[in-house]
């Protein structure tokens, strides 16, 4: 036991260090023991030749994702009911409305339609847009903003 004390005194420190970033601080002590316990209980399975902070680590690691497993709460599908929007509007008006902004895309110019896609549902910069449709970017601009211009008239008018 002596060793495993030696062990403690000497890479605590270091354990509770790396623990810290992985659990909440009042776990820390908790997760820590947990980890020296495993050591002393596979201790057979260290390799002297290979580095004993790497081995600490990695129990350390594995006995931190296992404390946050457990520590998740888990809640029966039947409790969580219907969910709700930010303001208390069921998410039924949002599908709506994306499901209404989806068919006014559609009915735009394959061109306008693509760089605005591109932009809002592909995160590319108008300047990437203008290199994968090989276009100049006066050209993305153009249809990027007529066809937001027919967009929202589109979706005024619905």
């Amino acid at each position: 036991m002596d060793a495993l004390e030696a062990c403690f005194e000497t890479h605590a420190p270091l354990i509770r260090s790396y623990v810290r970033r992985l659990v909440p601080a009042q776990d820390v002590d908790d997760v820590t023991q947990v980890v020296f316990a495993e050591v002393w209980r596979s201790r057979e399975r260290y390799e002297p030749g290979r580095s004993l902070e790497a081995w600490l680590l990695g129990i350390a690691r594995k006995r931190a994702i296992d404390h946050l497993r457990r520590a998740r709460p888990v809640l029966p599908l039947e409790a969580a009911g219907e969910p709700v929007g930010a303001d208390g509007r069921r998410d039924s008006d949002r599908i709506a409305d994306r499901d209404l902004v989806r068919r006014a895309l559609a009915a735009l110019p394959d061109a306008q339609r693509q760089a605005i896609q591109l932009a809002y549902y592909g995160e590319l910069s108008q300047r990437e847009i203008a290199e994968r449709l090989r276009v100049p970017l006066g050209t993305v601009k153009a249809r990027t903003s007529r066809g937001l211009c027919l967009l929202a008239a589109m979706l005024e008018a619905a």
